[in-house]
Order: structure tokens, then C-alpha cells, then sequence
């Protein structure tokens, strides 16, 4: 087994653990480090599906701001209270359910009123749990439905006198760390005790049900409800305050409410004034009233329409992150490149798509489990991969630096693709550019070492990027100069138009170059080009220790000697008319500067003359005709 092959399977076992370890927590309700990551993308996700009207079967009475300045304040007297629940049972709700903790003794005649008034309809008070700590604590040593419930230090219950006209049940709810509720325990108990939540008493009372639990929900009349673990039940908020329709409390006093938003429904009775206290964080309101949040688990219990969060879904996201984790890494591991990025990314986008389709349809999959399940290891294995390549690159960087150092990229590429390019001669069609620095000769006597090696390294610099620009090779810089191949490593229909361009472009620049020397350098240097376009033979050249690519033939004799007709003639580039007749109409030599020609010429070492053109720069400020004497 190769070392990348090994660690690939390394890095699949480690993550596979990972996910498992995580989704087993997660199954046992162990991952509450994941809460608040859970209740924002929760958050998110109720805000993308949007309101949603409640179920048309409650009510809330609320006990507002104008409730209590017109009947004695808050908590409101009991007389006043039992007024209103008189008004209530009067118009036959189906339950009463009273949103309030009544633990402390009123006036004895308000407490009678009260428990009679209770004692009308089918009726619900309010009991809470006190929890050591602040913190919710689960006994999970024993097994059965019951093994998780919250462990109360003690209950808070109805005083006698309304508790023996009224069923009671425990209001309190499981918030977040950012203190949204996010779900409403069923059941509670302390070391001998077990109570009822307060919307599963008020529903049981609704239906004529006893609530029936089991281990995995409970059911109550025909009703099945899944729950989550510790028997919680998922809450799924339905907008803003007052979605569940609302009445004021004072409107009902005064007769102004309609008898058909109270008979036969469940009447929630609850405190919403500004500074109760009993206000929580949702992701549709910043103060939503506790009385709404408890009318929102009755609905869920009654109609069904809540969030599915129970074990089977746990299972779920179990599943689903360990095949996320491993099919990132395997992706990773298979593809190192964009490729991988994309397909990733494509995965991620699916794994959304289809958390946010189950949650639209009410089925509540964890959107923190898979990201804390794959993140680490992809992050983890990414990074090792990424400095197992860097480390790999800068192992063959290293090897390959001399050919980047001594070949043109174009002829590096080539023969990284085709190690044998150029082995055998190849005789084609090209054009030749010879280019040099004139009196640089004279000047190196007097420049000094230094001062001559930066000259030539900003001139061979210049004319590098030209000939790149262009898309030509350099063959070699020969001291002062350069030879320029337009047709290497493979011949193209514009190589003679390149060329052009080329010359035009080095002339172009090196003028402004010498033009910002110092006068005692610039005054004393020029340039002179010489291109020709031909058959040539292009070939390697050495020896077996040391090779090079260049180009031999008639024609690249041609274009170096047309550097001297260039210089004697005072034109800064001399070319051929084959080169000319090559590039066609159009030729950036007709379109700048000015051309002239063409010229029957004598070349040194040629028994025949050739046509040439002369070429300047609209700048150089040379007379026409002394480029034709």
C-alpha cells in the first residue's frame, strides 16, 4: 500500500470514529455543546419557511397593560380574577387554562370566588418546577419511559383551595443558551413525585383523555405524539406574538369579545403586560409573552403540526453524518484539485437542500451534528493534504528549477508534455528576430562590472516581457542581444503578424528604456532589429552533458545580418519583405511608426541582395529619405 493510499485510510478510519462517537451523543442527547450552533440554524431555517397561521382552536385571554391599569394592577386581585374566569366559563370553552401560579393565599373571599369560578368548566392552573442550580438534572440509572425526566428539587404547586377544583401541570419550558425555548418537557418529577406539563394536562383535558407515555412520544386519545429525549416536546413557533389569536382580558370583562372565540375552545389565560417578566426570545419576536409559547406546545399537542424531534430523527442524523463526514474525505482523498472543491461544494448544497425539505414538512434533522461530525475531519485531512502537495511540489520545484531557469516556458511546457521534442531536426516555416544593444561595446569600459550587469539585466528583462507578451521564444541572450523565434514549439497561421507586433512593441519600449537612463549612459546606446521570415531547421544543440534549442539555416543568418543594414541605413529596425508579404494588410509596421521601402540590399556573406524595410518610430525624429540613401 502506497503512503498516500495509507493515509487516506487512516484519515477515513479517524473521521468514521469521529462521526460515530458524535452520533451515538448525539442519539443519547449528550452533544448540548452543539445547543447553540442547533438553535441558530434552527432559528434560520423557521425564519426561511415563514409564518404559519396556528391552529383555529385556542385562545389566549391576555392580561395586558390595559387589563391592569383599569382592574387593580398586576397580579390582579382574585375578585377580578375570578371575574374573568367566570366571563369565560360562561360562553362553554372546552378547557380553562389558567397561565398563572397561584401558590400564595389571597382574601378569602377572592380565593372562594376563584376556586368556584374554576370549578365551572374543565380547568388547568399553572405549577413549576424548581431545579437545583438552574440546570434541568437527569437520572438516566434506571431504565423505562421515565428514565431521563427531569429531576425537580421540588414542585410549586396550586394552593389546596383552587387545587380541589383544578388540575394543575408544571409551565416550565427548556430554553436555549441564547433563552429561546426550544422545547416543552411533558413530564417532571422529583425523588417520589411525578407531575403532568401543563399543556399535556390542559390537552388530556381537551380530549377526555388520560395521556398514555411511551418510551419513544405518547398519545393521548387517538392522538400519537412523538417526543424527543426526556419526553420534550419540539416547538415549532408559528410567527410573531399574537399569532395564536389573542383577546384582552379587559375586552372580555367588558363584553366586548365575540362568544365564538371562547365557546368551545381552549381558553389560555396568561400575562403579556409590559415588565411580567414572563417573556421569551424567538426567532420571529425579541419579547414573545410565556403564555404564548405555552398556547404554541398546547396547539402542537392538540393538532399534531409540530416538529418531529424524537429518536428515529436522532437515528437519522446520526446516519447522515457519518456518510457526510466519509464522503467528504473520500472526495478529498479522491480529487485534489477544483474538481473536489466543486463536488464538495455540491454535496454540501444537496445535504441543505434536503435538511431544510424535512423541515419544511416538519421533520426537525440537526443541522450542527453533520457540520461537527464532518467539519474537523475534512478541515484536518484537507490541511494535511494541502501540505503533503506543497511539500511534493517544492520536492519537484526544486528538480525542475534549472529547466525554468535556462528554457523559455513555452519550450518547458512542451517538453514536460514531450520529453523527445526536438531530438530529431524539424524543418518549418518561422520568422527570425534578432534584436542588440549598439555601443554597449564602448560603454562597459567605463560603466564598471556592477553597473554594466544591471544594464543588461533591465535590457534582457524588457525584451523578455515583449517577447512574452507576443507569444514568441527566446532562444538565447548572446551578451547584448537576443534571438527571437516566432514558430517554436509549433508553427501557427500569424507567427509573421507576431513577429511584427513584436518588433514594433521591442522598438517601441527599449526607446522609452534608453530615454530614461542617465544622459551619459542613454546618449551613448541604441537598439537595432533585424527580422526575416523562412525556412529554417530547429533543432537541439550540444553536447550530451549540455543541450539547447535553437534555430540554424540561411534565413536566421539573414535576420541577424539585417541588424547591421538596420544600423547603417540609422533605422532602428530593418525587415524583410518576405516577413512583410508573410504579415499581409494590416501589419502593425504599415499602422505605426513609419515604413519605408522597400530596398534592394547587399547582405554581408550573400552573393544575392534581398528587399528590405526600414522602420522608425513616429518619435525618432529621422529624416525619410536619408533611411532610403
Amino acid at each position: 500500500m502506497t503512503g498516500r493510499k495509507l493515509q487516506t485510510l487512516v484519515a477515513l478510519v479517524l473521521a468514521f470514529a469521529w462521526a460515530i462517537a458524535l452520533g451515538f451523543g448525539h442519539l443519547n442527547g449528550d452533544t448540548r455543546f452543539l445547543d447553540r450552533t442547533e438553535g441558530a440554524l434552527t432559528d434560520l431555517r423557521l425564519l426561511v419557511r415563514g409564518e404559519r397561521p396556528a391552529p383555529d382552536l385556542l385562545t389566549i385571554v391576555a392580561i395586558d397593560d390595559d387589563t391592569a391599569a383599569k382592574k387593580g394592577g398586576y397580579p390582579l386581585p382574585r375578585t377580578e380574577l375570578a371575574r374573568l374566569v367566570e366571563e369565560v366559563a360562561r360562553f362553554e370553552p372546552r378547557v380553562i387554562a389558567l397561565d398563572l401560579l397561584l401558590v400564595d393565599r389571597g382574601d378569602d373571599a377572592g380565593d372562594a370566588a376563584l376556586a368556584r369560578a374554576l370549578g365551572r368548566r374543565p380547568s388547568v392552573i399553572a405549577a413549576a418546577a424548581v431545579f437545583p442550580d438552574a440546570i434541568q438534572s437527569v437520572d438516566a440509572s434506571a431504565g423505562g419511559a421515565m428514565s431521563r425526566l427531569p429531576r425537580a428539587e421540588k414542585f410549586l404547586l396550586p394552593l389546596r383551595t383552587f387545587a380541589d377544583h383544578a388540575a394543575s401541570g408544571v409551565v416550565n419550558l427548556n430554553t436555549d443558551a441564547s433563552g429561546t425555548p426550544r422545547g416543552a418537557p411533558m413530564l417532571f418529577r422529583t425523588g417520589d413525585k411525578v407531575e403532568l406539563s401543563f399543556p399535556l394536562r390542559v390537552a388530556g383535558l381537551a380530549e377526555a383523555a388520560e395521556p398514555v407515555i411511551r418510551r419513544d412520544g405518547l398519545s393521548i386519545g387517538k392522538q400519537r405524539i412523538s417526543t424527543d429525549i426526556d419526553h420534550v416536546l419540539p416547538l415549532g413557533f408559528y410567527g410573531p406574538r399574537s399569532t395564536i389569536r389573542t383577546v384582552s382580558a379587559v375586552s372580555l370583562l367588558n363584553g366586548e369579545v365575540p362568544p365564538a372565540l371562547v365557546q368551545d375552545r381552549i381558553v389560555v389565560i396568561g400575562a403579556t403586560l409590559t415588565g411580567g417578566g414572563d417573556t421569551f426570545s424567538t426567532p420571529f419576536d425579541r419579547i414573545t409573552p410565556g403564555v404564548e409559547i405555552v398556547a404554541t406546545a398546547i396547539a402542537h399537542l392538540m393538532s399534531g403540526d409540530g416538529l418531529r424531534r424524537d429518536r428515529s430523527t436522532r437515528a437519522v442524523d446520526a446516519a447522515l453524518a457519518v456518510s457526510l463526514t466519509v464522503a467528504l474525505v473520500v472526495l478529498l482523498a479522491w480529487q485534489r484539485s477544483a474538481i473536489a472543491l466543486l463536488l464538495i461544494a455540491a454535496v454540501l448544497l444537496m445535504a441543505a437542500a434536503a435538511n431544510y425539505a424535512a423541515f419544511s414538512r416538519g421533520i426537525w434533522l440537526s443541522g450542527a451534528l453533520p457540520v461537527a461530525a464532518a467539519g474537523p475531519p475534512v478541515i484536518l485531512f484537507g490541511a494535511m493534504q494541502l501540505w503533503l502537495n506543497r511539500r511534493q511540489a517544492q520536492y519537484f520545484r526544486r528538480k525542475s528549477n534549472l529547466l525554468q531557469q535556462f528554457q523559455a516556458p513555452a519550450v518547458r511546457t512542451w517538453l514536460t508534455r514531450d520529453p523527445d521534442f526536438l531530438l530529431v531536426p524539424v524543418h518549418r516555416d518561422a520568422a527570425v528576430v534578432f534584436i542588440d544593444l549598439s555601443g554597449f561595446t564602448a560603454i562597459s569600459e567605463t560603466l564598471g562590472l556592477d553597473a554594466t550587469q544591471r544594464l543588461l539585466t533591465d535590457f534582457h528583462t524588457l525584451i523578455d516581457r515583449v517577447v512574452e507578451d507576443h507569444g514568441g521564444l527566446i532562444t538565447g541572450f548572446m551578451g547584448d542581444g537576443a534571438m527571437i523565434l516566432f514558430g517554436l514549439p509549433e508553427s501557427r497561421p500569424d507567427d509573421a503578424r507576431n513577429a511584427a507586433r513584436c518588433c514594433v512593441d521591442l522598438c517601441d519600449r527599449n526607446e522609452k528604456w534608453i530615454a530614461s537612463l542617465p544622459p551619459a549612459i542613454g546618449s551613448r546606446i541604441g537598439i537595432k532589429v533585424g527580422a526575416h521570415y523562412g525556412p529554417i531547421v530547429a533543432s537541439r544543440l550540444g553536447g550530451d552533458s549540455h543541450q539547447h534549442i535553437t534555430a540554424t539555416g540561411d534565413n536566421v543568418n539573414v535576420a541577424s545580418r539585417l541588424m547591421e543594414v538596420a544600423a547603417k541605413h540609422g533605422a532602428a529596425l530593418a525587415v524583410s519583405d518576405d516577413l512583410l508579404r508573410q504579415d499581409g494588410s494590416g501589419s502593425a509596421l504599415r499602422e505605426s511608426g513609419v515604413l519605408t521601402g522597400p530596398k534592394e540590399t547587399r547582405i554581408r556573406g550573400r552573393s544575392r541582395a534581398i528587399s528590405v524595410w526600414f522602420w522608425r518610430s513616429d518619435s525618432s525624429g529621422q529624416d525619410e529619405s536619408a533611411l532610403l540613401r
